[in-house]
């Protein structure tokens, strides 16, 4: 799952005068259910008082699967998501998402969430293929 970006924006990419803005854009347009998803999880622990709110409903095909891969495997565009929304994300599997707060990063939850150990028992036979 690629982004989709403008002719004018990767002329601007190419000349080296993209901001944050733009690329997020870019981002939001080019992998929507990724989008949706972080969205729902930084909105809800931004109305909480919860170190984290999480999103682990697989998604509903590959094209979406994808798109949470591409959205989370690349520095640069989880680094985008994560500036826009103001939280830090985490991943597990193929789907589980969690948006923590910032000052929640480091410490207990946050640790557990992105241990070996949670990510093994966040294991099913049904994720296996993702």
């Amino acid at each position: 799952m690629s982004l989709d970006v403008p002719a004018a924006l990767l002329e601007r990419a190419e000349a080296g005068q993209v901001d944050d803005r733009e690329f997020v854009d870019c981002v939001r347009q080019s992998l929507p259910y990724a989008w949706a998803v972080v969205s729902e999880v930084s909105a809800r622990v931004h109305a909480t008082t919860a170190d984290y709110a999480d999103h682990a409903v697989p998604p509903p095909g590959e094209a979406e699967r994808g798109q949470l891969l591409r959205a989370l495997a690349s520095d640069a565009i989880r680094g985008g998501l994560e500036r826009h929304f103001g939280v830090r994300l985490a991943f597990q599997n193929c789907h589980r998402v969690a948006a923590f707060r910032p000052g929640a990063v480091g410490g207990t939850t946050y640790r557990w969430f992105v241990s070996p150990v949670a990510q093994l028992r966040n294991q099913s036979p049904e994720l296996r293929d993702c």
